[in-house]
């Protein structure tokens, strides 16, 4: 039996887990991986419309992996995964200009191209935050920048006129002194690859809440482990010692009504060409082991 594989998802809480030996506590047999760190982030250099959607299509390697819960509603409804519905976590986000902008309101950001990845959570996010300011014609968005660090790269590079940024690239462009014009927070789903054991996937997450535990108690204990998150070529601006706990795992169900309002939302701004979107099916397209971890003692 293959291994059960993990990958973090610019997020504290696996780091956590395997410092800690919560996986290992719980009998998990597995195999933990890092790519942004290592790869320097070149996978987020592809620009244009390739996001999110597009990565999942592709297929991915970890067992349990994440992305906004409006691109993981549609690629379960095509069938390239499954999306876990036992759990599901929200992300700090925002939508930011550089300190000497002249924006200073979201009504202010109307026309303005906006740097956020196609068809992932910055894209759906900028446009749920607008639109309580904007009609949906002067909201302008750009994909040309990549996904998040190479956006994130080029918005602190002055190439960008606004971007949104979610979690540890949130703090960075807060730390720098970057001017946050509104919050866009978001949820983010988990989807099942690889067919794996469902005692493995509960044991992974009673590990992942032993470690939320330990980061809500005291975040500042692992902030660093975002240097594990980020390319090397920032580390020596980065002062996580001022940064957040960023994305917070919550352990309750996604709903079928949450999963078909948010497919129902995609739809109506015709976020995906016609007839691309799979069946909505919440019962095809979501599992659920009904077994939710309980409290650690």
């Amino acid at each position: 039996m293959a291994r059960f594989a993990i990958e973090a998802h610019f997020r504290l809480q696996e780091w956590v887990a395997e410092e800690k030996g919560y996986f290992r506590a719980e009998g998990l047999d597995y195999e933990f991986h890092e790519l942004i760190r290592s790869s320097g982030g070149a996978h987020h250099a592809a620009s244009g419309k390739t996001g999110a959607f597009q990565s999942i299509e592709k297929g991915r390697t970890s067992n349990v992996t994440c992305a906004c819960h409006w691109t993981v509603n549609v690629a379960a409804s095509r069938g390239h995964t499954k999306l876990f519905g036992d759990a599901y976590s929200v992300a700090p986000a925002g939508i930011f200009v550089p300190a000497d902008s002249p924006i200073r309101s979201p009504a202010d950001l109307a026309g303005v191209p906006i740097s956020v990845g196609y068809q992932s959570g910055s894209h759906y996010a900028t446009i749920q935050a607008l639109e309580r300011y904007l009609p949906r014609d002067q909201i302008q968005l750009s994909f040309g920048e990549g996904m998040l660090f190479h956006r994130m790269e080029a918005f602190l590079d002055g190439k960008a006129p606004a971007a949104t940024l979610f979690s540890g690239p949130y703090y960075f462009a807060e730390q720098l002194g970057h001017r946050k014009i509104m919050d866009a927070t978001f949820m983010i789903a988990a989807m099942l690859n690889g067919d794996p054991e469902p005692e493995d996937v509960r044991k992974y997450y009673r590990a992942l809440r032993r470690a939320q535990r330990d980061i809500d108690v005291r975040p500042e204990l692992y902030t660093h482990y975002y240097l594990s998150e980020f390319p090397e070529r920032f580390h020596a601006a980065m002062d996580t010692r001022r940064w957040g706990p960023g994305e917070r795992i919550v352990f309750e169900p996604y709903t079928q009504q949450v999963y078909e309002e948010s497919f129902a939302w995609i739809a109506e701004r015709g976020l995906f060409e016609p007839g691309t979107m799979g069946s909505g099916s919440y019962e095809q397209s979501v599992v659920s082991f009904a077994a939710p971890a309980s409290a650690p003692a």
